[in-house]
């Protein structure tokens, strides 16, 4: 085990235990205890709430550049670190070392580029059509912001909300996820480190309803960003009526890859892998059905068994590891059903195919390519987050769009072909909010992430991802004639 981290709550610039109550964190490879963290609750959610709220007195009112040093020397801080960062991450979720180094590096990009946006919240001076008046367009933080981040991403997908929260000048109460606290911990003593005051960036570890319920009944805080299951969402949005909050939402995705018959099957193949397998198929934009044109089908196929085959299962510090466990025991299960239906439906095993054989204790699940699939099958209809790669056939473009677009979700999806005219008219009719032509790995800090239905509300990244935590305050200023 790791040293214990019963004061793992940080509220008012101060680490703080919770009379003895303690939340046991588990590594995913070997289900052996890592660590205890503090398990608190509603009273230190409120206490959070508070201490970000009368910080947000002051940081609100500071100028950009002065909250962008603090950003940039957070970011600097977490490069320095990035071995050590990646190793407790890959101990407390379960992917590969070299997942989670990417990771550290992307979640410090974030603090990247919002350093730099901080400085250009740029309001707007509006024409008048009346001569004894002038109008602005004043951008203002809109106060104490709820953050709630999964577990998949425990790092990135923090610094994905604190960085333009903070740069626009909020300040934050973080409830990370419950089963990866430990990465959040690190990246709240990074802003201690970097000189944030105390009271901008609040944490509270434990239980997950208690705290996100307490959020949600506080006048205080004004938005709650959140990413997880689309239930979830909804089940915020339910709540956040009662005071009318803000809300920026990335929920589920059931990601298509449209294969078409001019594509580069090489280039195609080595993308769907890398987006389906990447942290297990355990991310909301991984591929999730894979629709190949038919004359290609059986050449894709192969191409893409012969990269699967290499790909190693194992503990993820271990070097040249790709897979890692899945998260737990339910996730497992989920894989396991999707699969098992698929089967029963007559689907066929192309490769993998079961629970990985290896001497590790964690719930390992071999990557899987499945071939003969149908239209109802669960696996074409529910997000597996898994490593299951069903491949479907198509004959013709119209039909294959509306396969890709019949679903709730919207997030991202994908197409490979060499003609423009076709990626541009394919992709205007794809109803999602990320589109990657001939490249399944869109997301970066410079570009807006999100997606369309019930995939989620708002945009993180860019200077749109500012944009989230702003208020837009109209000023009318009669100046006489």
């Amino acid at each position: 085990m790791f040293e214990k981290q019963t004061k793992s709550i940080f509220i008012d610039g101060k680490w703080r235990a919770v009379d003895g109550k303690t939340d046991t964190i588990y590594n995913p490879a070997t289900l052996e205890p890592i660590t205890e963290v503090a398990y608190g609750g509603a009273k230190e959610t409120e206490e959070a709430i508070e201490a970000a709220k009368e910080a947000f007195k002051t940081w609100g009112e500071l100028p950009g550049r002065e909250r962008s040093r603090i950003l940039y020397k957070a970011h600097e801080l977490m490069l320095e670190d990035v071995d050590r960062l990646a190793e407790i991450l890959t101990t407390e979720q379960g992917k590969s070392l070299k997942e989670s180094t990417g990771e550290i590096k992307a979640a410090a990009n974030f603090l990247l580029w919002y350093a730099e946006e901080a400085s250009r919240g740029y309001g707007e001076w509006v024409p008048s059509s009346f001569k004894e008046k002038r109008m602005l367009v004043v951008p203002k933080p809109i106060g104490v912001v709820g953050a709630i981040t999964p577990w998949n991403f425990p790092a990135s997908m923090i610094t994905r909300k604190l960085g333009p929260a903070l740069a626009a000048g909020c300040t934050v109460v973080l409830k990370p996820s419950p089963e990866t606290p430990l990465s959040a911990i690190e990246i709240m003593k990074i802003f201690e480190r970097a000189g944030m005051p105390s009271g901008v960036v609040n944490m509270v570890t434990g239980e997950a309803q208690a705290i996100g319920d307490t959020m949600l009944q506080s006048k205080t805080v004004r938005l709650i960003t959140f990413t997880g299951s689309t239930a979830v969402g909804k089940h915020l949005m339910r709540e956040s009526a009662n005071h009318v909050k803000k809300l920026s939402l990335e929920l589920g995705g059931h990601a298509p890859i449209l294969v078409f018959d001019d594509a580069d099957i090489d280039l195609a193949a080595t993308m769907a892998l890398g987006s389906k397998f990447r942290n297990n198929g355990q991310t909301c934009i991984c591929a999730n059905r894979i629709y190949v044109h038919e004359s290609i089908a059986e050449s894709f196929t192969k191409t893409l068994k012969e990269k699967v085959d290499q790909l190693k299962v194992g503990y993820g510090l271990e070097k040249d590891t790709d897979l890692g466990p899945l998260i737990n025991e339910q996730a497992s299960k989920k894989v396991q059903s999707h699969l098992d239906d698929a089967v029963e439906k007559g689907a066929q095993v192309v490769c993998g195919g079961g629970k990985w054989s290896g001497d590790l204790a964690g719930h390992f699940f071999e990557p899987t390519v499945i071939s003969d699939i149908t239209d109802d099958m669960r696996i074409m209809n529910e997000e597996t987050f898994g490593p299951v790669m069903p491949i479907q056939t198509f004959t013709d473009e119209e039909t294959v769009v509306e396969k890709a677009n019949d679903t709730d979700y919207g997030l991202a999806a994908y197409l490979f072909t060499e003609k423009t005219s076709r990626a541009i008219r394919v992709m205007e009719k794809l109803e999602y909010g990320i589109v990657g032509i001939n490249d399944a790995f869109p997301a970066t800090p410079e570009a807006p992430f999100g997606g369309m239905k019930q995939s989620g509300v708002g945009k993180e990244g860019g200077h749109q991802g500012m944009d989230e935590f702003l208020e837009k305050k109209f000023v009318s200023l009669g100046i006489g004639n």
